[in-house]
């Protein structure tokens, strides 16, 4: 519990209405996008620097576990509060502190939502590359603690590729400054350490991002198939051919009906599973790479290979991809998403595996995937009022993750581990690995009060990890 005299202090730092701690306004607190739910005892909105690093210096001097907290649309239980305490919401730190075109840099605080940075300097005819399915909602804090990708991810890279410096508050207050600006500053690279971190090692104030010019020219493809694994297939040619296309995004004919029936974006109703590929750069380069690409799909058992015939139609297909996730939950009450890695070669046998496991199951499962660098998204569809079907779909979920570490990949891409994954760890590191891990995070960290319980496991098992965190009467569902 938090002493009352902590909540005075932290109360007087961010004023009367910078805080709640009413339990009917802190359940709004205790979930995220994934299965996991435990609520925060406090929740405190800084707007500075100044004051994260003040809120910092309380929970030291009484013990209390922190947590930080974008917008809440994560899907690995990275932003839950399993320890109670004090969670820090970043989101009145929401201003573009500065946009520096001339050096192709942006300075934000971590709580502007990825999207309004492409915004701000759309006009001027550039973007911010990282774009998460949740781009419209969620925040650049959170997305560098999760090292967060998205659908073009292909071509651009990962949060990591694109920011560039950080300024940060450690457990005890300290603040602290890492790279910059600057290309290639000597010394550790801690801004890499830190970013897909998930907020166990240091809160984030201050975001340095790369910005770029936008192409002068993009196009958009739909290549529609009869069979999901053509699709795995046609990754492989298409990459054989030496095309880099910034995005190839698949869905399969379970999760497109499901898509198009919420979004009307043009997806063919009847199709088992459909590429969406966009290449971009000089005109030119693009309208030779659209034609290999067509033969490419057409050889690998495509029935029909679509181009966009303007930007609306475009928008239109990445509406539909973007907004997934919120056609399934039309469909079914409860959902779970993961995120494996996998060889590119080695889609076609996931895929294959992934419909095993959902009849062995008997649980329908659908995929979304950024197919272009093999972060398979399987979306285990159940009811959690039914008994037992919770227990099902995470196991479904854990023989899929395990699945793809046995052909060379990795149990996330780019959700992160969060509560969620903590005993898959151990399937993909060895003791020793996770015990300097440990120690690192203990550097930053050495009483373990930021984020608790997330990232790595400890020596319990795996229940005894999910559940005593847990605050008395919170919900696993």
């Amino acid at each position: 519990m938090i002493p009352q005299e902590a909540k005075r202090e932290l109360a007087a730092i961010v004023g009367p209405k910078g805080y709640l701690d009413r339990d009917e306004d802190l359940a709004l607190y205790e979930y995220d996008g994934g299965v996991d739910m435990a609520r925060p005892e406090m929740v405190v909105f800084p707007q500075t620097s100044e004051q994260v690093a003040a809120i910092a210096r309380i929970t030291a001097k009484y013990g209390i576990p922190m947590v930080g907290r974008g917008a809440g649309t994560g899907l690995s239980g990275g932003a839950i509060a399993c320890q109670g305490g004090v969670m820090i919401s970043f989101a009145r730190m929401n201003r573009i502190l500065e946009i520096d075109l001339e050096n192709e840099r942006a300075v934000v605080q971590p709580g502007v939502v990825n999207l309004d940075i492409s915004l701000a300097v759309d006009a001027d005819g550039y973007f911010y590359a990282p774009d998460p399915s949740s781009q419209k909602a969620c925040t650049i804090g959170g997305n560098v603690a999760e090292n967060a990708g998205g659908p073009h991810t292909l071509a651009y890279g990962v949060t990591t590729n694109h920011v560039l410096g950080l300024e940060c508050v450690l457990p005890d207050g300290s603040v602290f400054t890492t790279g910059g600006k600057e290309v290639d500053l000597p010394g550790y690279d801690l801004t890499g350490l830190l970013t897909g971190s998930e907020g166990t090692m240091a809160l984030v104030t201050k975001v340095v991002v790369r910005l770029m010019r936008k192409p002068e020219a993009v196009q958009t493809l739909l290549a529609v198939y009869d069979d999901p694994e053509d699709c795995g297939r046609t990754v492989a040619e298409i990459t054989a051919r030496a095309i880099t296309p910034v995005a190839i995004e698949m869905m399969d004919g379970v999760l497109l009906r499901m898509v198009e029936e919420a979004t009307h974006a043009g997806y063919p109703m009847d199709a088992a599973a459909v590429l969406l590929i966009e290449v971009e750069g000089l005109k030119e380069a693009t309208e030779e790479q659209v034609e290999q690409i067509r033969e490419a799909c057409l050889g690998c058992g495509a029935r029909e290979v679509r181009m966009a015939r303007s930007p609306e139609e475009r928008d239109l297909l990445w509406k539909g991809r973007k907004n997934a996730f919120g056609a399934v939950g039309r469909v079914s009450p409860s959902f779970v998403v993961q995120d494996g890695m996998v060889p590119r070669a080695k889609i076609p046998s996931t895929l294959r595996f992934i419909r095993q496991v959902s009849e062995r199951y008997g649980l329908l499962i659908s995929n979304i995937f950024h197919a272009g660098d093999g972060n398979m998204h399987p979306i285990i569809l159940f009811n959690k009022r039914r008994p037992g079907e919770l227990q099902k779909a995470l196991r479904a979920g854990e023989e899929i993750l395990e699945h793809c570490v046995a052909e060379g990949g990795s149990i996330t891409g780019e959700h992160g581990v969060g509560i969620e994954k903590l005993a898959l760890m151990r399937v993909q590191f060895s003791e020793d690995s996770i015990e300097c891990m440990v120690r690192l995070k203990r550097l930053f960290d050495p009483e373990e009060r930021l984020n608790p319980g997330k990232l790595y496991p400890t020596h319990k098992g795996c229940l005894e990890i999910r559940q005593p965190a847990l605050r008395p009467g919170a919900i696993l569902y």
